[in-house]
């Protein structure tokens, strides 16, 4: 779930909830609650929330952090305006440390791998991606789906030339890191990084 609030939006606050996956959307709104669906399959995409600074106080443009009071608050707007949806929090951290266990050649491309990425003791992904610098042992920087880039751009799972792909290995300037090269290719981490530990630029990027 991922919370974007914009003074350019006239006080909206905006949860994304699903990927819409390029399809038409529908809207239905209850007082200052609106709900976003595709249409093709009613899946539940995004929510608004008109007037939003009179729920709770909101700082800040692009995407914001919720707090379990706030989303609390919001699913109690959602039940006054009549909907019986609920909204569960999401605390996860969407950057993550991740290393790469696996990586061998996309079947239907010359430039693309499919790797398999540590991103926890206990928990692997498949991410296809083309960075030059890839390779078996790699730590990396791991945008899970849920995540939004500082460029806007928002990750979900999906399929690349027919292959699923769940999250991406970032570079320093899709990371908007200072002084990042400009140059193709993910960050590189030190060895002793621990999959699954939350991104931190401070930590993690010192060029």
């Amino acid at each position: 779930m991922i919370a974007i609030y914009n003074t350019h939006l006239n006080d909206v606050l905006m949860l994304i909830t699903g990927d819409n996956q390029g399809e038409k959307l529908t809207a239905t709104r209850k007082d200052n609650v609106a709900k976003v669906m595709r249409e093709d399959n009613g899946q539940v995409v995004a929510w608004n929330f008109f007037d939003a600074s009179t729920l709770f106080p909101i700082t800040g443009n692009g995407q914001v952090d919720l707090s379990d009071a706030d989303v609390d608050t919001l699913n109690g707007a959602i039940k006054v305006a009549g909907f019986e949806d609920v909204l569960v929090p999401d605390h996860a951290p969407k950057f993550v440390v991740g290393e790469i266990t696996s990586l061998v050649p996309h079947p239907d491309s010359d430039h693309l791998n499919i790797a398999q990425v540590k991103i926890a003791e206990d928990k692997t992904v498949q991410i296809v991606a083309g960075a030059p610098n890839a390779r078996v042992g790699l730590k990396t920087i791991v945008a899970l789906p849920g995540a939004m880039m500082p460029s806007g751009a928002l990750i979900f799972a999906g399929q690349l030339r027919g292959e699923p792909s769940f999250g991406m290995m970032a570079s320093p300037r899709e990371l908007a890191l200072p002084n990042a090269p400009q140059k193709r290719g993910i960050i590189e981490l030190a060895g002793s990084e621990v999959p699954g530990t939350a991104f931190d630029p401070v930590k993690h990027w010192q060029k």
